[in-house]
């Protein structure tokens, strides 16, 4: 099993000063964050990329993987691809980060590519009702 698996964190989020509902603290992983469930895992994964649209104005697959997964740890263009692929988005389309048709199939294609297993949908949309009820 995968340590975004086993942390509840299909995102591979790092450990940092921001919180979120359902974060285990502390976390037993030194580096990644841990969540109660994988919803509040994929909950996470709805924040942050809401708020890379609402920060940073990153609101296309290439910026906000640009900035998920920068070049200085990841063959970030490679990830755009897989992520575009299995979408079926172009990378440089506008995404509404607070709608569920453009949202749901993102975040299960970046949990597919960290992780390298499908994400289970039903934990995904869980996650996004509880990111959607916020």
């Amino acid at each position: 099993m995968s340590r975004g698996l086993r942390n509840c964190n299909p995102g591979n989020i790092r450990n940092s000063h921001s919180r979120f509902a359902g974060e285990v603290r502390p976390s037993q992983d030194a580096a990644f964050k841990q969540f109660e469930t994988m919803a509040y895992g994929y909950r996470a994964m709805f924040v942050l990329l809401d708020t890379y649209r609402r920060r940073y104005g990153l609101d296309t697959i290439r910026g906000m993987i640009s900035r998920w997964a920068p070049p200085v740890e990841n063959h970030t263009e490679g990830y755009i691809r897989y992520v575009a692929e299995r979408t079926g988005i172009d990378a440089d389309a506008k995404l509404d980060t607070r709608s569920e048709r453009d949202m749901i199939p993102v975040v299960a294609a970046m949990s597919q590519m960290e992780n390298g297993v499908k994400a289970v949908w039903e934990d995904v949309e869980a996650g996004w009702r509880l990111f959607a009820s916020r």
